[in-house]
C-alpha cells in the first residue's frame, strides 16, 4: 500500500524538480569542492616548498660562511624560533653522497637515513621524493662550490591534517545540504507549481460538473504563468460564449425547422385523410414543395455560412462590373419595393470593376437589399451607393427604416439572430450573417450603423485586388 503512493509521488513533476535540483546542487558542490581542495592543496604546497627554498637557501649561506657550526646554529635558531618544534629536516652530504650532518624533525623519527645515501644524486633535480611512514616527503637539494650537497625537508604531515580536516568539514556538510537542497527544491517546485495544480482543479471542475463558468485563480505575480491562467481564462470565456451561441443557434434552428416540417406533415396528412380531387392534391404537394424548400434554404445557407468561415468555400472570381452587378440585384427588388411604395435610389461610377465571385456578391446585395425593404415602412427610400477609396470600394445600402436598438447592434451578424424576437416575421435570421461570411471570404469586411426611427446603414469593405 505504500508503494503506490510513494510511485505516485515519484511520477509528478514536482518529484523530478526537486530531484534534478538536488543532483544539480550536488554535482555543483562536488565541483566547488575539489576546486577548493585542489587549490587550497596547491597553495599549501607553495608555501612549504617557499619555507624549505628559503631554509635552504639560508642554511647553505651559514655553512659556506663558518662551516658546520653556523650550520648547526641555524637550525637551533629555527627550532627556537618555531616554539621549540622541529621542523625541517637538514643533511649535509660529501661529494661521496656520505652524510657530514644530519638534523632529523620529531615528527621523521625512525627515518631510513639510507633511501638518501644509497639513491645518486642528480645536480640538475632539485626535488627529491622519500617516504616517511608511508607518505611521500619532497626534500630540496642543493649542490655546494666544494662538492658537497646540502638538502632540506620538511614535514609534510600539517598539511595533510589541514587537507584531512577539510575533509572531514565536507562530509559532515553533504549529507544536510542535500537534504537542505532536496527540501528547497520541493519547496520551490511546490510553490512553482501552484498554478499548474489550479488549471488541473479548474479541469477537474468543469469535467465533472460540465459548467463552464469556472476560472483559474490568478496570483497577481505578473509572469509567465499567471499571464497563461490569464489567457486560459479568456479562452474559457471564448468558448462559454460560443457554446451559449450554440445553444441559442441550436433552439433557433429547432424553432425555425418545427413550423414548417409541422406543416409539411400536416398538409400531408391531410392529403392522405381527405378524398379531395386530383386538383387538391396537387396543391397540397405544392405546399409541401415550398415548405422542403424552406428548409432546405435554411440548411444549405447554414452550410455556405460554415464554408465562408472555415476558409473552404470555393469562390469563382471574375473581373465584373459593379454597376452591372447592381442593376441585377435591384431588379429583383423593385416589384417588392413598389408595392410598399418604397423608393430605390442608386449611385455608382459607371466603369467600376472589382474582382469577385459574381453570384456571391449578388447574394450579399440580394440580402442587403431585401433587409433594407423589410424594415422600412411604406412612403420609404433606400439608397445603395458605391465609392472607389485608396484600396478598397465600399458599398452601402442605407434605410429610412425602424432602425435598430444599440443593445441589439453588435449581434446583427449572429446566425438565426432576429431583432424581432416574436420570431413571427418573414425570413431565417441568416441573412446578414451569410453576408458578413461572403466578405470575410472575399478578404473584406462589414460595419453596420443605426438609429432607432431614423434608419440603419450597412457598410461592406471590398479589397480592390483580391
Amino acid at each position: 500500500m505504500l508503494l503506490k503512493p510513494l510511485n505516485r509521488m515519484r511520477k509528478t513533476i514536482g518529484f523530478r524538480l526537486a530531484l534534478w535540483n538536488s543532483i544539480i546542487f550536488f554535482l555543483s558542490f562536488v565541483i566547488i569542492f575539489t576546486f577548493a581542495y585542489l587549490y587550497l592543496s596547491s597553495t599549501i604546497r607553495k608555501y612549504d616548498r617557499e619555507s624549505v627554498r628559503m631554509e635552504l637557501s639560508e642554511c647553505a649561506t651559514q655553512f659556506q660562511k663558518a662551516g658546520i657550526d653556523a650550520l648547526k646554529n641555524e637550525v637551533d635558531i629555527e627550532t627556537q624560533a618555531a616554539g621549540g618544534r622541529n621542523l625541517f629536516f637538514v643533511r649535509l652530504a660529501g661529494a661521496e653522497n656520505n652524510t657530514l650532518f644530519l638534523n632529523i624533525p620529531d615528527q621523521w623519527k625512525g627515518f631510513d637515513i639510507h633511501q638518501l645515501q644509497d639513491r645518486h644524486f642528480n645536480p640538475y633535480r632539485e626535488w627529491l621524493d622519500v617516504k616517511v611512514k608511508g607518505n611521500v616527503v619532497e626534500i630540496a637539494s642543493l649542490r655546494l662550490p666544494d662538492g658537497q650537497f646540502l638538502q632540506v625537508g620538511k614535514s609534510s604531515e600539517g598539511r595533510w591534517n589541514l587537507l584531512k580536516r577539510f575533509h572531514i568539514a565536507f562530509a559532515a556538510i553533504f549529507l544536510p545540504v542535500i537534504l537542505i537542497s532536496f527540501t528547497g527544491g520541493v519547496f520551490l517546485a511546490h510553490r512553482s507549481l501552484q498554478p499548474i495544480r489550479g488549471f488541473i482543479s479548474t479541469l477537474q471542475s468543469m469535467t465533472a460538473t460540465g459548467k463552464m463558468d469556472v476560472r483559474v485563480p490568478r496570483r497577481q505575480t505578473e509572469d509567465e504563468l499567471d499571464e497563461l491562467a490569464v489567457m486560459f481564462n479568456g479562452m474559457l470565456e471564448k468558448i462559454e460564449v460560443l457554446l451559449n451561441g450554440m445553444k441559442s443557434s441550436l433552439d433557433n434552428v429547432a424553432h425555425d425547422l418545427r413550423t414548417p416540417l409541422a406543416r409539411l406533415r400536416g398538409k400531408a396528412e391531410m392529403a392522405l385523410r381527405s378524398e379531395q380531387s386530383v386538383d387538391m392534391l396537387r396543391e397540397s404537394l405544392v405546399d409541401c414543395v415550398e415548405e422542403s424548400e424552406r428548409v432546405l434554404t435554411m440548411l444549405n445557407t447554414l452550410m455556405d455560412i460554415s464554408e465562408a468561415e472555415t476558409g473552404v468555400m470555393k469562390l469563382d472570381l471574375k473581373k465584373v462590373r459593379i454597376l452591372s452587378l447592381m442593376e441585377d440585384v435591384i431588379e429583383l427588388y423593385t416589384y417588392i419595393a413598389e408595392e410598399k411604395d418604397i423608393a430605390i435610389h442608386r449611385i455608382c461610377p459607371e466603369e467600376l470593376y472589382l474582382t469577385v465571385d459574381p453570384n456571391r456578391m449578388q447574394q450579399v446585395l440580394a440580402n442587403l437589399l431585401d433587409n433594407a425593404i423589410k424594415y422600412t415602412p411604406s412612403g420609404g427610400r433606400v439608397e445603395i451607393e458605391v465609392n472607389q477609396e485608396q484600396r478598397q470600394v465600399v458599398i452601402t445600402v442605407k434605410d429610412t427604416g425602424i432602425g435598430i436598438p444599440p443593445e441589439e447592434l453588435f449581434r446583427v451578424w449572429d446566425r438565426l439572430h432576429r431583432v424581432d424576437k416574436s420570431r413571427s416575421g418573414r425570413g431565417l435570421g441568416l441573412g446578414l450573417s451569410l453576408v458578413k461570411a461572403i466578405v470575410e471570404a472575399h478578404k473584406g469586411k462589414v460595419d453596420v450603423s443605426s438609429k432607432p426611427g431614423v434608419g440603419s446603414v450597412f457598410s461592406v469593405y471590398l479589397p480592390k485586388n483580391l
